[in-house]
């Protein structure tokens, strides 16, 4: 972790964006659903993601060591309950005198591009990094990850480029009343979402069960 150059070029500005996806936190649970999300992502999706070329045997040995009592995820699911996005919010190991920090990571499987998922997993992994104490948000990819790079940039964040790797940083304010309610409201929005999408994907297979049961075709 770049401490020393996360001090030096960091913007005055927060990111603020407004957030219209509903995000929600994932748990141990969630696991078959992240590891599935990560498999679907192609070779250079994964070089993008990873800093590297991936294999299936990685992939699953990463979601395997999830430790989400330290860590954060969040998803974005479609209306089959498909997780088509996802943010890993990595606790960064405190260092006296600094300021604490978080790595931020995502990815957007290709039927979820250009639909804002990238910028309302980084606004709620922004709202939540705020509310557990965190004051600076990095993000570590690959500089010609341009989707990354928009996104940080959109953000307000001050980026770095060394070696074909690119370092953004983000300056978090301390939390706020309005950062709490904002947080409880979008985890109440995001679990009313999945239950609705759950209820109407078992009304679905439940409707064409009938349908398709013998004897009752003419």
């Amino acid at each position: 972790m770049h401490n020393k150059l996360a001090s030096k070029h960091l913007p005055s500005k927060p990111y603020s964006a407004g957030q219209v996806v509903p995000v929600r936190e994932l748990h141990a649970g969630h696991r078959a659903e992240i590891l599935q999300h990560l498999l679907k992502l192609n070779d250079e999706d994964r070089r993008l993601r990873f800093g590297t070329q991936t294999p299936n045997e990685v992939i699953e040995h990463y979601v395997e060591h999830l430790d989400f009592n330290k860590d954060t995820i969040f998803g974005i699911f479609d209306l089959n309950l498909n997780l088509v996005g996802m943010a890993h919010l990595a606790y960064l190991p405190e260092i006296k005198g600094q300021a604490r920090a978080a790595e931020f990571g995502v990815s957007v499987l290709p039927e979820g591009h250009s639909q804002g998922f990238g910028t309302a997993l980084l606004h709620r992994s922004a709202v939540h990094s705020r509310n557990t104490r965190i004051e600076t948000l990095y993000v570590h990819c690959l500089s010609n990850n341009k989707a990354m790079m928009h996104l940080a940039q959109k953000a307000g964040m001050s980026v770095e480029y060394a070696y074909g790797d690119a370092d953004a940083y983000l300056k978090l304010p301390p939390a706020s009343p309005a950062t709490i309610v904002e947080e409880a409201a979008n985890e109440q929005w995001a679990d009313m979402d999945y239950v609705l999408k759950e209820n109407l994907k078992r009304s679905n297979q439940a409707w064409w069960w009938f349908l398709g049961r013998p004897g009752l075709t003419p």
